[in-house]
């Protein structure tokens, strides 16, 4: 599966394209398959995101995983205080960043 993620351009949060709009929680995220550069392009130019790129995920049970360990913290939030995640009453937060 292919997903979207970038930057909103007026806070700087880590957003994943949902389909429609940008979320801030990579569960949301859908598969855009070959629409990357198109939807990419279109969010870019509209000022509603900033660095945008596509990247490999996959769907499970627990939810969306994005493939590289970078995507993957940035998902989720930082590695170093589990309390500023943005699932931090979850205990197994952190298991899938690693």
């Amino acid at each position: 599966m292919k997903i979207l993620t970038g930057n909103d351009l007026k806070s700087g949060a880590v957003v994943w394209w949902d389909g429609t709009s940008w979320s801030l929680y990579v569960d949301d995220a859908v598969d855009v398959g070959e629409q990357a550069d198109e939807i990419m392009a279109r969010e870019q130019s509209a000022r509603r995101v900033n660095s945008a790129y596509s990247l490999d995920a996959t769907r499970d049970d627990n939810g969306v995983r994005p493939a590289h360990m970078k995507d993957r913290v940035r998902a989720l939030g930082p590695t170093v205080r589990p309390d500023l995640t943005l699932k931090p009453k979850d205990p197994e937060a952190m298991d899938w960043v690693i």
